[in-house]
């Protein structure tokens, strides 16, 4: 606690998904001087807006977490847009922080950096050990030029730098925009739409739900029309997911605790393929419809699991949400929308 005490902290992209939940812990141990840029009032893209957030700011760290993303498909459509503006909102942001002499830079990479046949369970060292899955490697190495450009300044300038690698994150609060979402959040809402009218929102009980799984089909009318589930790529790939909150806590451990050069990874440590995530979602959700694989569209990386022992070693964290525990509450919080639309 005493670390936090009196410092004044930027959060860039600390109004979206993962950084309201890592403001939230920044409150919990007593941070009140927390700086969220919006983007409609920086866009960090830009020179003279990281300028600028920096002077209003004056922040003693920044945990640079603001970042274009998407699935698989929005990293097909906007490979170029994806790989410039995160490349040039972390570089301006980390190299204005060292001109003013930032006590310290908080960089949250991406899983996507690694090669598309890593060996599993992917460790640190191998990051650099051929190219990043095709469909998300413009993404992937834009943030991975980050990770040289912090070393790089700790070699030059004795500037205090660390650079995390989450795996695939998902939770409440998650982006449910099919365009742009990834999977857990497109499955869910999928299944969820195919299963009930959107204009008939439910009035009953929605707490008990996920505990009696019978009790949905209750919910809504079911849509008649539409009781198929269609799933990109052929369920084989394997994923390793994140509870949202858990990443959060390790971003924030790790920003008072670590201060060392090499990356590290952040994850669970589990891996589970897209077939049997489907198949988890559909139990939680008493989805009986029918699901769909289209074999047409890419799995994108064949296997992804880190090797999570680095980041307890350096700073104690280990992951506490387990895997259907963390749907549940996904599922729970999508259904909430659902209903105050």
């Amino acid at each position: 606690m005493s670390f936090w005490s009196n410092k004044r902290i930027l959060v860039t992209g600390g109004a979206g998904f993962l950084g309201s939940f890592v403001v939230e812990k920044l409150q919990e141990r007593g941070c009140k001087d927390i700086f969220v840029p919006r983007s409609k009032d920086y866009d960090l893209v830009q020179m003279e807006s990281v300028k600028r957030v920096y002077k209003d700011s004056k922040p003693h760290i920044v945990i640079h977490l603001a970042a274009r993303v998407g699935g698989i498909g929005a990293n097909r459509a906007n490979p170029g847009k994806f790989f410039y503006e995160n490349l040039m909102m972390g570089v301006q942001m980390m190299e204005v922080g060292r001109q003013v002499g930032l006590e310290k830079f908080v960089t949250v990479g991406t899983v996507c950096a690694y090669p598309k046949f890593t060996p599993v369970p992917f460790r640190e060292e191998d990051l650099w050990n051929g190219y990043p899955e095709e469909t998300n490697a413009p993404y992937g190495l834009a943030k991975k030029m980050l990770l040289v450009q912090s070393q790089a300044y700790r070699q030059q300038y004795g500037f205090n730098s660390i650079y995390l690698l989450p795996v695939n994150l998902y939770g409440p609060r998650d982006n449910f925009d099919l365009e742009t979402s990834h999977v857990i959040p497109a499955l869910i809402k999928k299944i969820l739409d195919a299963m009930y009218e959107p204009d008939k929102p439910n009035k009953l009980d929605r707490l008990n739900k996920l505990n009696r799984p019978d009790r949905l089909n209750r919910l809504n009318k079911p849509n008649k029309r539409d009781r198929q589930l269609v799933v990109w790529g052929t369920g084989k790939a394997t994923r390793e997911f994140l509870y949202v909150e858990d990443c959060a806590e390790a971003i924030v451990l790790a920003t008072a605790k670590y201060n060392k050069p090499d990356p590290i990874n952040i994850g669970a440590g589990f891996e589970i393929s897209i077939k049997e995530l489907v198949e988890l979602i559909a139990k939680l959700t008493a989805f009986k419809g029918e699901i769909l694989w289209d074999a047409s569209k890419p799995d994108g990386q064949p296997r992804r699991k880190l090797d999570i022992s680095r980041a307890e070693q350096e700073f104690g964290f280990r992951a506490k949400t387990s895997f259907e525990k963390g749907l549940r509450k996904t599922v729970e919080w999508y259904l909430s929308t659902r209903e105050t639309r």
